[in-house]
């Protein structure tokens, strides 16, 4: 079955060792635990907040979970030095999340069917609902992807990596239509069926962690500039040190403005999505509409890995990769401030997600191969979460504009500020292409 599968995988992704692949097919596997449970909660996430606070409130939720995830992000990196990033994996999301949704779903039950009515303490947990996925999406993934790129060069991670993405979003298509659609279909009332099925989706990812880690030969699960990283194996670092490291490099420095610009921008693009979203559906008719965006994203996702969209880095260079991005972006700004309408902002979301994740994200990845393991684990982390988090409450920031100081100058700001930020991505990309091109070259560590 390795066989026919590396057979198959040759034509996509290339030629991999049988060993080496089935390292990737491990790695896709967690990757497709975490990717299914995230997005089977995200429409929860959305859903769920619109019906018990209102989806007019969601910039201030973002807000909120972003100065929220700056104690947790701390809290986090801080772990990290005592707790290995295999063992935080296999703990971290069945026992911390998958005891949050799983209390979270008895609340959902009763709220929904008219036992629990609007009130201060549903509005608190409606915020804290609203961070806990949040905090999901940024912290496991950056998790697993810290945990990935310590154990692959850049030259397996070329191809490997698009692999591992193609096999996570392919989870994100199977377990939403398994945990949301079936539910659905067969007239369950309630989303808190869902909640419980993702709760238990969590629990396959420690024996597949378990597997990749004492089945995989040691060779293959060797860092970039391996023989660096043994001599700073044991090195500690403090409570802040995630931001020190950030800000002690203008490559990491890049990397950050990166990620802040694309999620400011698709921030934009997303509030103006679900307000509209949340005017025509209501209720479990929400949730679907969710559900069917969410698998949609994962479905075009996966068609485009499938289809080698990745051979641009393999080919053209990394360079090419995360130059390309702002330039399709720049085209998708000016259709959002010109069509208004919800089919148009439904694929403009659809098809913003699926360039991110299959060439925006695995590119952003191996920017972090060439860099010290103390930046491959605590800035990576600072930047995909609380970077994450701090461009998003930016963007939620122009969003309350309208409420302000009026539509037409909502507009006129937010796209000065998104075709300009566009330009420096643009600038930037090209520099991180560059610099990452070289420290490859001559195997040496950027920062």
């Amino acid at each position: 079955m390795v066989d026919f599968l590396r057979t198959i995988c040759k034509f996509n992704f290339g030629e991999f060792e049988k060993e080496e692949f089935k390292k990737f097919l491990k790695m896709g596997g967690i990757l497709m635990m975490i990717l299914g449970v995230y997005w089977t909660l995200r429409p929860l996430k959305d859903s769920l907040f619109d019906q018990i606070i209102g989806a007019d409130h969601r910039p201030y939720a973002k807000i909120i979970s972003a100065l929220l995830m700056i104690p947790f992000v701390a809290l986090y990196t801080k772990i990290l030095d005592y707790i290995p990033k295999s063992k935080l994996i296999s703990k971290l999301p069945p026992l911390f999340y998958g005891s949050i949704v799983s209390v979270y779903a008895v609340f959902v039950w009763f709220f929904q069917n008219g036992t629990i009515t609007k009130s201060i303490f549903t509005t608190v947990l409606g915020y804290f609902w609203y961070f806990c996925v949040e905090s999901y999406g940024s912290l496991v993934l950056a998790l697993f992807w810290s945990f990935a790129t310590d154990i692959t060069t850049s030259e397996d991670a070329n191809k490997g990596f698009s692999l591992v993405y193609a096999l996570g979003h392919l989870g994100g298509i199977l377990f939403p239509i398994l945990f949301i659609g079936l539910p659905i279909g067969l007239g369950v009332k309630s989303d808190s069926v869902s909640m419980i099925l993702a709760a238990i989706l969590m629990l396959f990812i420690a024996p597949i962690l378990k597997s990749l880690i004492t089945k995989t030969p040691k060779e293959l699960m060797v860092p970039q500039n391996s023989n660096k990283e043994a001599k700073r194996k044991k090195e500690k670092t403090g409570f802040m040190e995630g931001v020190k490291i950030l800000f002690s490099h203008k490559y990491l420095i890049s990397i950050f403005a990166v990620n802040f610009f694309f999620e400011l921008i698709v921030t934009l693009f997303d509030f103006n999505f679900k307000i509209k979203a949340s005017k025509v559906f209501t209720g479990v008719e929400l949730t679907r509409y969710y559900f069917k965006y969410s698998s949609i994203v994962n479905l075009i996702t996966f068609i485009f890995l499938l289809f080698g969209i990745s051979k641009i880095t393999e080919y053209l260079g990394l360079k090419v990769s995360l130059a390309m991005v702002p330039i399709l972006f720049c085209v998708a700004l000016i259709g959002f401030f010109t069509v208004r309408k919800l089919e148009f902002l439904f694929w403009l979301m659809v098809c913003s997600k699926a360039i991110n994740y299959s060439v925006n994200g695995p590119s952003l990845k191996q920017l972090y191969i060439p860099t010290s393991p103390a930046a491959r684990s605590k800035a990576q982390a600072w930047i995909e979460t609380f970077g994450g988090r701090f461009s998003k409450m930016a963007g939620s920031g122009l969003n309350a504009l309208p409420k302000i100081v009026g539509k037409a100058a909502y507009r006129l700001v937010s796209g000065s500020v998104g075709f300009t930020f566009i330009i420096i991505w643009f600038c930037l990309a090209l520099y991180l292409g560059k610099t990452h091109k070289k420290a490859i070259d001559s195997k040496t560590n950027i920062c």
